[in-house]
């Protein structure tokens, strides 16, 4: 089943999208889904970002190859960093390049986690009665700034750095989905959820170990070998198999 979040001229709603159409839902996507009974043609709506999630909870060097092209080695434990609610934005948004503050910006192309009800320390063996489903992510990266502060925070939290969507996959097997990059139609990225080094449900439990999951939190497992920087202008997609594709469109940060 895939649950979108759109846009009518009527307002905003939670949606079932089934071929051309998105069939409406009552209040959240959480729990048993109750259908108001209209029903929207695909081509008709705006895809918003599939949720937004209270805390964005992303993991580091999650693939071997993505941390030797990084310079270093893959930490023995997820390595865990944060981007702020207020980065997240949908398909089809504007991606905003800080030209005044960074001269390069790269393309992250991950797995997304939703997590579907509160939870916390979650065994790893239960990791998939928390999760409600999957969806494509982009964790775009001020590389510069991220080597001159020796924290993330400032790199990865920028307005509109947090690309999420199309919409929520809740039937996907995250354990081997194929995942890739474009910039401009040319593939950047290609690689598969099997090799990460911490799968999904590890992490599920190493996060809820941290912190309250909360519903809609959203956990990002990492970004393959292959990232690289964008230029405004460029168009940028992250396709996952069994999931869908995300695209959106750098632009200057005014």
């Amino acid at each position: 089943m895939r649950i979108a979040r759109f846009s009518t001229d009527d307002g905003m709603a939670f949606g079932v999208v089934e071929e051309d159409t998105v069939a409406a839902i009552a209040a959240h996507p959480f729990g048993e889904l109750t259908f108001t009974g209209q029903r929207f043609p695909l081509a008709d709506v705006r895809l918003l970002a599939p949720i937004l999630p209270s805390k964005v909870i992303a993991i580091g060097k999650n693939y071997a190859a993505h941390a030797a092209e990084m310079g270093g080695e893959a930490p023995a434990e997820p390595m865990l960093f944060s981007k702020p609610s207020t980065a997240v934005i949908g398909p089809g948004e504007a991606i905003m390049y800080p030209q005044k503050l960074s001269e390069r910006v790269d393309y992250e192309g991950e797995l997304a986690v939703v997590i579907g009800r509160m939870c916390r320390e979650v065994p790893a063996s239960r990791a998939a009665d928390v999760v409600l489903g999957y969806t494509c992510a982009n964790d775009v990266t001020a590389r510069d700034l991220q080597a001159r502060d020796g924290q993330w925070t400032r790199a990865k939290g920028f307005d509109t750095f947090c690309p999420l969507g199309p919409w929520i996959e809740t039937e996907a097997d995250p354990a081997d989905l194929a995942i890739s990059t474009t910039v401009n139609g040319e593939v950047r990225q290609d690689s598969s959820t099997s090799h990460l080094l911490h799968d999904v449900p590890a992490l599920v439990e190493y996060v809820s170990q941290v912190m309250t999951l909360l519903p809609g939190d959203v956990i990002l497992t990492g970004t393959p070998e292959g990232v690289g920087p964008l230029d405004i202008g460029d168009e940028v997609t992250v396709t996952i198999g069994g999931v869908g594709s995300l695209t959106n469109r750098v632009i200057a940060r005014d």
